[in-house]
């Protein structure tokens, strides 16, 4: 490593975008002190990623590694709770915002705070962070996972992979054709047992006595002309439901910014979804001097590899600020 050059930057989120600028401000000699709300650093590589598409020793093995290399993690901190953004700004040179999109999607569907009914974040912590003989996660035979990204189908192959599954099922309203997801993902589920159910919309959750999901009741749809996302808009057909019994329900659709973390950072300039306005993607410059951003946080629930990318080039720009200040 460099010579300390007396710099501090606070890192704000232990995700891989946090993890990518830690290590690269490590590399020119600043000092770095990444916050993190979980219990351990590692964000979506270790509490979203399933297990089988990676190895949760890689992560621990990284996150050590940048601990040999002199950055300091503060877990179970939360911006706005236990250290405001302001106090971040007082204390350090620079600060970086990494903190990703937390918030699954809510479609506000009748019966949704029905036991049985998942967020994909919740159901991707639990069932990829117990053995897979473990019955302590009881999901019943019949799962249905409703979206058609890439984070369904992740949810779809770690339901096929959790005890006592017998049918798992992922429920579209749009077609094959406009699904989201990776098609080599989409083929792994496929070969692995999963179902799909194209152009059909959850409407309806229904529960039993105790307060727990026992049923589903889906519209029919159909497709029109595109939107402005440029797929077949889904419109609804008349009188054309059906209902169909089930055990478990995951929401993967779609994540949001963190709502309350922009509620304590008023002055920070936010766009759509609660998403974090920069300059540019590759400088990450925000409204406020010294604060930047990138990753998901700024451009949208993304894959991992742009992730890492366009952190190591905002490391550059706070870099050459660090110097020039």
């Amino acid at each position: 490593l460099p010579p300390p050059t007396g710099k501090r930057v606070a890192v704000v989120g232990a995700g891989p975008a946090g993890l990518t600028v830690s290590e690269e401000l490590m590399r020119r000699g600043h000092t770095v002190v990444t916050y993190e709300k979980r219990p351990q650093p590692g964000g979506l590589l270790r509490y979203g990623i399933p297990r089988f598409k990676l190895n949760r020793e890689v992560v621990t093995a990284k996150v050590t590694w940048l601990e040999q290399l002199g950055v300091k993690f503060q877990c179970h901190t939360t911006i706005g709770r236990d250290v405001t953004l302001d106090e971040l700004r007082e204390q350090y040179d620079a600060v970086f915002i990494g903190i990703g999109t937390p918030q699954d999607f809510s479609p506000g569907i009748e019966g949704e705070d029905l036991a049985g009914v998942y967020t994909a974040t919740e159901f991707l912590v639990r069932g990829n962070e117990l053995d897979p003989d473990s019955p302590d996660f009881d999901v019943g035979p019949r799962v249905h996972v409703l979206g058609g990204g890439d984070t369904a189908v992740d949810c779809l192959r770690t339901a096929l992979r959790l005890p006592g599954t017998t049918d798992v099922t992922c429920y579209y309203r749009r077609s094959e054709v406009e699904m989201p997801a990776h098609e080599q993902d989409y083929h792994y589920a496929l070969e692995e047992g999963a179902h799909f159910e194209w152009l059909a919309c959850a409407t309806r959750f229904e529960g039993d006595d105790t307060g727990h999901l026992r049923a589903v009741t889906y519209q029919r749809m159909e497709l029109c002309e595109p939107d402005e996302s440029g797929r077949c808009r889904p419109a609804p057909i008349p009188d054309a439901t059906f209902t169909v019994e089930a055990d478990t329900v995951v929401l993967a659709l779609g994540y949001r910014g963190d709502a309350a973390f922009n509620q304590h950072t008023p002055d920070l300039a936010t766009k759509w979804h609660h998403l974090i306005e920069v300059d540019d993607e590759t400088t990450g410059r925000t409204n406020l001097s010294g604060v930047f951003a990138a990753g998901d946080v700024v451009r949208g629930a993304d894959l991992l590899a742009p992730t890492i990318a366009t952190a190591a080039q905002v490391a550059r720009t706070m870099d050459a600020y660090l110097q020039e200040t």
